[in-house]
């Protein structure tokens, strides 16, 4: 091997450990995390429903974007999304929702017992949603948050679909502070727990 042909080796040998070392140390500052926010269970729920001798799992609702995902969003437009920067749910919208439901319906006592998927062992029932709206609107100075779940009770041994529904609800915020949107959300999603509730005891289809 030539001379020259060495030294072109070495070069390149250089430049490859000066630019790993580069990469291993960068000048730009690594970002803050952003605030995280909890979904709240509910703890106002209504006390007249019916208790059922059923056991009943959540399971996981299903979302499509944008909804799949920890952002937090606004609709300024019926065709837009905006994410408020800085701050995530802590964990995807599907989740939230079902934990939400979970502590909801134990807090309830309407079943006899609730387990969330995908936990072990088997249940009478299966509450099975899908997420259609999970969204702040701002309209001005002003802002409204907007939940919206289609809801099906299945009877695990059957397959059999008792009832089925779609289920709205939408609460004012006090201001467009992401704290007021943030406590409207956990407004909204106790309203649409108290009426899943009631729904899923009062389903007068009797598992097979």
């Amino acid at each position: 091997m030539s001379r020259s042909v060495i030294q072109k080796f070495k070069a390149a040998g250089i430049a490859l450990a000066i630019s790993g070392s580069m990469a291993a140390c960068t000048v730009f500052p690594v970002p803050e995390a952003p605030r995280v926010m909890d979904f709240p269970t509910p703890h106002t729920l209504n006390g007249n429903t019916a208790s059922r001798s059923e056991s009943l799992r959540i399971d996981t609702p299903m979302a499509s974007d944008p909804y799949n995902s920890s952002r937090i969003l606004a609709k300024p437009l019926p065709w837009e999304f905006r994410v408020y920067g800085g701050v995530r749910w802590r964990d995807t919208v599907p989740i939230l929702v079902r934990d939400m439901l979970a502590g909801a319906f134990r807090a309830s006592a309407s079943f006899q017992h609730v387990v969330m998927d995908p936990a072990p062992g088997s249940a009478d029932l299966s509450l099975s949603t899908e997420i259609n709206a999970f969204h702040a609107i701002n309209q001005g100075d002003s802002a409204r948050v907007t939940l919206s779940v289609y809801g099906q009770l299945v009877d695990n041994r059957s397959q059999a679909i008792l009832c089925s529904n779609s289920f709205t609800v939408s609460t004012p915020a006090e201001d467009t502070s992401i704290e007021a949107v943030v406590l409207a959300f956990g407004n909204a999603g106790e309203q649409l727990a108290n009426e899943l509730i009631a729904w899923a005891t009062n389903c007068d289809a009797n598992p097979s």
